[in-house]
């Protein structure tokens, strides 16, 4: 088994990015989801749940210092990581915390393009969210993800989906972080411990799906058929939801990159 794929999403809930090699951090992957929109007035966060047309919002690192934001119809805008000038208080699922503002330019771009009043807040990589303690120590954090520092899918289980679909799906439906080749499908449904190159995870618990892997990825339209959402439905659901991918929680920091072995340890 090896890591087939390395996806990074610096801004939640807009497109992601494949990425060759990523160092991680304590809040996941150097970079990743550490930037958020959320409505103006009550700082909640803002995702393609209820606003689809996230998913064509580019945002990419310019080095360490500034995001790059690009949308169909929009002019290019750079946004530098923030101070602390401004402080606002965000709500993302249960947690809150106060962040970084990004600033009025932003607020106004995303604004415009969005169709409602928002901002667009940051991480510090010295913050972060402590992770449900259900599933996690005390003092091991995420960054503004759903709920864990990292997502895994092994390739097989979307290509065992795809067949009983029966139409091609994208990977990146599914925003994971870590791809891994080489495995029987939902093998990843068995492993408690793994590591991939020098770097070991926990596996914490399954990752329950919402309506965004029904969302195409390049026109940010809606599937009719509800679909992958209904086939999973037929045979990956539990208790709590519909299951598909393991949300992990690094012992560590590291390098990864393409073509690491992959090793159960249990």
């Amino acid at each position: 088994m090896h890591l087939s794929s390395l996806y990074r999403f610096p801004l939640k809930s807009a497109a992601g990015e494949a990425l060759p090699q990523a160092r991680s951090d304590a809040l996941g992957l150097v970079g990743d989801r550490r930037w958020m929109v959320v409505a103006a007035g009550t700082g909640r966060f803002l995702t393609q749940r209820a606003v689809p047309q996230m998913a064509l919002l580019q945002a990419s690192w310019q080095g360490t210092e500034a995001l790059r934001l690009s949308a169909p119809g929009m002019d290019e805008l750079r946004v530098a990581v923030p101070g602390t000038a401004e402080m606002r208080s965000v709500q993302i699922w249960r947690s809150s915390t106060v962040v970084p503002d990004a600033g009025e330019a932003a607020a106004t771009w995303l604004t415009r393009f969005l169709g409602q009043a928002c901002r667009l807040v940051y991480l510090p990589a010295e913050e972060g969210i402590q992770v449900d303690l259900d599933y996690a120590q005390l003092g091991e954090r995420t960054a503004f993800s759903d709920g864990f520092p990292f997502l895994l899918i092994g390739q097989a289980s979307l290509d065992d989906l795809v067949q009983r679909v029966g139409r091609p799906l994208e990977m990146l439906r599914f925003r994971p972080n870590l791809v891994v080749s080489g495995a029987q499908p939902y093998a990843e449904d068995g492993w408690k411990r793994i590591r991939i190159g020098e770097l070991e995870f926990r596996v914490a618990k399954p990752c329950s799906r919402c309506v965004i892997p029904t969302i195409d990825p390049a026109t940010a339209e809606r599937d009719a058929d509800r679909e992958p959402l209904a086939t999973l439905l037929g045979y990956r659901k539990g208790e709590g939801g519909v299951f598909f991918g393991q949300n992990l929680i690094a012992e560590g920091t590291g390098e990864l990159a393409l073509g690491m072995p992959v090793q159960v340890l249990e």
